[in-house]
């Protein structure tokens, strides 16, 4: 095995993203004494900062867990204030940073999804040999259904989810937590972990080399990182795709759009090199031919495929919407008129459509 990734005693930067969705911050919780100072740049002709007589007050019955319960309450609030486009809910928190809704019928599709990758990957959670980790890592956790599922089986083993959204359940294993973040900023954590993971991410992240080198960094040495992910370019091995039909029309313009947008739709193939220059070491690929729809003869491909096709069709507004009416300026009849006739392209008979997806694994 090669050598692991080298360690550091370098802590992270504090910043002020928003609290954990699980364990949000305490007024009471003490400091260390490796705590940076609460100011770094006063002088002594600073003006004294007052403190809030309503909270100094010997005649208030109110307490400082109070009232860090009603910060708290609002900055919470305010992440869940959620934007509606196009009769679509959107993420609040970094609101247009991403191009996909976060409503119900998104989160339902989000499971749908997962559900067909379990299948595709008989029934496993991970292809990487990690042996008991202790913690993990799930960035874009979306409905946070993979680090449940995880955490149910290993139930040794802390997870942490990471999510734009604070839209997972609350009632999940006890070593199981979601947090609200962003993992295009800098990582924040206070440990590494074992098993870094993400997956289905196209589409989704600005700096792909960055994101490898943070995953890197907080990677223990002689842990294991995980990244799934697809190349959504559709093809037909035996030329059924027609240049002509509205699915080619919608996945070409999609696919663009994205790019337009900063974001790649098809990470999957350069998952491998974007590891291996972050430092990564025997890296390990898996490469998978997906189905859309129940058309192959082999019983396992004809499942994945149905699988497949279900969470596709789900999809087409939540994938098309955002990116058409603000990046192209099409009107949202025109986008539902094209993905009426994309949907006639789906459950064409005929059709047999695939896509990729690739799974890389490195210590």
């Amino acid at each position: 095995m090669a050598a692991p990734p080298p360690s550091t005693n370098n802590p992270p930067a504090p910043t002020n993203d928003p609290p954990s969705v699980n364990n949000p911050p305490s007024a009471d919780e003490p400091s260390s004494a490796n705590d940076p100072p609460q100011s770094t740049s006063a002088t002594a002709n600073d003006p004294v900062i007052e403190a809030d007589p309503a909270l100094t007050s010997d005649e208030t019955d109110s307490t400082l867990g109070d009232e860090v319960s009603r910060y708290t309450a609002s900055l919470t609030s305010s992440i869940q204030r959620y934007p509606i486009e196009n009769n679509r809910r959107y993420h609040a928190y970094k609101d247009g940073s991403y191009v996909m809704p976060n409503d119900e019928e998104e989160l339902d599709r989000l499971d749908l999804t997962h559900q067909k990758i379990r299948i595709l990957l008989d029934n496993k959670l991970l292809l990487c040999p990690a042996q008991n980790p202790k913690k993990v890592l799930d960035i874009g956790t979306g409905t946070g259904i993979w680090a449940i599922e995880f955490g149910d089986d290993h139930p040794d083993t802390e997870i942490i989810g990471t999510d734009l959204s604070p839209t997972q359940p609350s009632w999940v294993p006890p070593n199981v937590k979601f947090e609200v973040d962003d993992a295009e900023e800098p990582w924040t954590f206070q440990q590494k972990f074992d098993v870094v993971h993400a997956r289905y991410l196209a589409a989704a992240i600005a700096d792909w080399p960055r994101l490898m080198g943070q995953a890197f960094e907080f990677t223990k040495p002689g842990g294991w990182a995980e990244f799934q992910d697809y190349d959504l370019v559709y093809y037909s091995e035996d030329g059924t795709l027609g240049n002509d039909l509205p699915i080619t029309k919608w996945i070409t313009t999609l696919l663009q759009a994205a790019r337009d947008f900063g974001r790649d739709p098809c990470p999957g193939p350069k998952l491998e090199g974007w590891m291996k220059d972050a430092g990564f070491k025997d890296v390990q690929v898996s490469k998978y031919r997906i189905p859309i729809g129940p058309w192959p003869k082999d019983a396992h491909l004809k499942t994945i495929g149905a699988w497949n096709l279900v969470q596709i069709e789900h999809g087409l507004e939540a994938f098309t919407l955002r990116l058409f009416t603000q990046m192209l300026g099409w009107q949202p009849e025109e986008v539902q008129v094209l993905l009426a006739n994309v949907r006639k392209d789906l459950r064409n008979p005929k059709s047999t459509l695939e896509e990729e997806r690739e799974e890389e694994h490195e210590v």
